[in-house]
């Protein structure tokens, strides 16, 4: 499982080093990045923009869900468009750094200091303003209750 926060440096080229933590989870040394977007409010067109790192085994299984999907449903096809359209294979060098593609780097507006969050099956990369932003607003709507249904 991909847990906690780590804060990297990205260099001048857009390589980034991934946390040995997840190193030892991937089991092969490649990662599918690709855009994601998540809206700042409820009832704002705002959305903060970040990118997804999946280990190629949880990738496949999320493409084998999306091929069983309605070929002629619009809202689907849609999403389907922007996730797949954002796709990048990523594999790690020998220091175990990835090279983020240009264009999702500028997709998720990535500056120096990068954001690397754990996600369970995959992990987010942000840049770092973004990304206290947005915990800045998760923290003012969490709710005690939220966890009832975790706990055991």
């Amino acid at each position: 499982m991909f847990r906690g926060l780590h804060i990297h440096l990205m260099d001048n080229k857009g390589r980034v080093s991934i946390p040995s933590r997840y190193r030892e989870i991937l089991q092969e040394r490649q990662l599918v990045l690709t855009n994601y977007q998540q809206r700042l409010q409820k009832d704002t067109p705002d959305h903060i923009r970040y990118l997804l790192a999946f280990p190629m085994e949880e990738w496949q299984k999320i493409e084998g869900k999306l091929a069983e999907q309605p070929l002629f449903r619009g809202d689907l096809r849609n999403f389907q468009r922007f996730l797949i359209s954002g796709v990048e294979d990523c594999p790690l060098d020998r220091q175990g750094r990835i090279l983020v593609p240009p264009n999702l780097r500028d997709y998720a507006r990535l500056s120096r200091e990068v954001c690397i969050v754990g996600a369970v099956r995959c992990f987010e990369i942000w840049d770092r303003p973004s990304y206290e932003l947005h915990m800045q607003q998760v923290e003012e709507s969490i709710d005690e209750g939220m966890l009832d249904g975790l706990l055991i």
